[in-house]
């Protein structure tokens, strides 16, 4: 879907260069000549993280819930899946930041630098626990993954008890996920002691799930104005600007569903949509060289420093496209999927025509016309889109 890849590729970008503006010591060297730019970065593009998790509700929800409608809710096979395709990328980045740790202390001495690290701290990294066993963090955003994990395996205990009560509780799935978000976002959320644990950003992660279903409706301009209402009711409580964040974006993606402004399909928004997870992983390793190395050249020239920004920039999207080509992308290659194709494969490899009834169609590339809504393992995708193209009328009334 055009806008939540848009999305991902806005939020992305902001992200890096809020972790630019954080992490010195470049930023530190050119601040005095843009307090600004750099305020607003250090200060407000961090918020960019709370549409990565109500979209990561969003998306999850539509694999989710079209695999209760298949036929339940397997609990061993979606957490591991979940794992391996979290971890790839993510381990691959963790090296990369170690790596990156050693060149920086062995440049320059600065506080932003990360210290060597124990065994202890690596192993929880490993299995997402860095934050609950008390470890400083190995590269920045780390926290996020973790978060995501426990999110997901919130969702899916979710849907799998509701899935006893048989397979197309969709419905009760989204009332309980909504209730689960009130309780994060009038109580859990406004202790930050808890923000180590998936109910703290429950609200902004159930926001996603019920963006999705509300995308599903026909009256969905009323169900959007409920979900408006019950944020803005949120906010009475206690004025929080990331939940506004949280909030916009749920309701974009209610509402905009299957519309594609010219901009958000433009192969570069496509692209860096597509690279964002692995983009978010593996800037901060590259920002931690580049600042090493211009810093020790140049410490006190603002102009190279500005420009050792800008070259960090590009080149943690370069390294993102490699970790996707290389990591995350065979990652997600050797998962069975239901689609949407947005959340685990570039919107680019495979055509689509339309988002609609809560399922995603497969379009035919000839006729353009609606072929066979796609349930399969991803190496498997390509094959069925050809045999959907060369069965013609037989293959469209296959679908469903």
């Amino acid at each position: 879907m055009p806008i939540v890849n848009a999305i991902k590729a806005v939020a992305s970008q902001l992200i890096v260069w809020h972790h630019l503006a954080f992490y010195g010591p470049m930023s530190d060297v050119v601040y005095p000549h843009a307090p600004g730019t750099f305020d607003w970065l250090y200060n407000q593009a961090r918020m960019a993280v709370q549409a990565f998790l109500v979209l990561g509700g969003f998306l999850a929800a539509n694999s989710l819930f079209t695999k209760m409608e298949a036929g339940g809710i397997e609990l061993r096979s979606l957490f591991w899946n979940r794992y391996l395709r979290l971890a790839r990328p993510y381990l691959v980045a963790l090296a990369a930041a170690l790596c990156a740790g050693v060149i920086a202390r062995s440049l320059i001495h600065s506080p932003g630098n990360p210290s060597f690290p124990s065994w202890k701290q690596v192993v929880a990294h490993v299995f997402f626990l860095q934050d609950i066993a008390g470890e400083e963090a190995l590269s920045a955003g780390v926290w996020y993954v973790a978060i995501d994990f426990q999110l997901y395996v919130l969702l899916v205990l979710v849907l799998w008890g509701v899935s006893k009560f048989g397979k197309r509780n969709e419905n009760l799935a989204v009332c309980i996920c909504g209730a689960l978000a009130g309780v994060s976002l009038f109580w859990i959320n406004r202790n930050p002691a808890l923000d180590i644990w998936a109910p703290y950003f429950f609200g902004a992660y159930g926001l996603g799930v019920v963006a999705r279903w509300i995308s599903t409706r026909g009256r969905k301009v009323w169900w959007t104005i409920l979900l408006a209402v019950f944020v803005a009711a949120a906010l009475t409580v206690e004025w929080r600007a990331r939940i506004l964040v949280a909030g916009v974006t749920a309701v974009v993606l209610a509402t905009t569903t299957g519309y594609a402004p010219r901009w958000s399909t433009s192969r570069v928004v496509t692209f860096l949509g597509s690279i964002s997870y692995s983009v978010f992983l593996i800037h901060y390793p590259v920002c931690l060289v580049v600042n090493a190395v211009v810093y020790h050249l140049w410490p006190v020239s603002a102009g190279m420093n500005a420009l050792g920004m800008l070259a960090a920039w590009l080149l943690s999207i370069s390294a993102g496209a490699l970790l996707y080509r290389y990591a995350e992308q065979p990652a997600t290659a050797t998962v069975p999927v239901a689609v949407p194709m947005g959340e685990l494969l570039p919107v680019s490899a495979i055509p689509f025509e339309a988002f609609s009834g809560g399922q995603w169609r497969v379009a035919d590339r000839r006729r353009r016309t609606p072929g066979t809504r796609v349930v399969l393992p991803a190496p498997a995708v390509a094959q069925q889109i050809e045999e959907t193209a060369q069965s013609g009328s037989r293959g469209r009334r296959s679908a469903d």
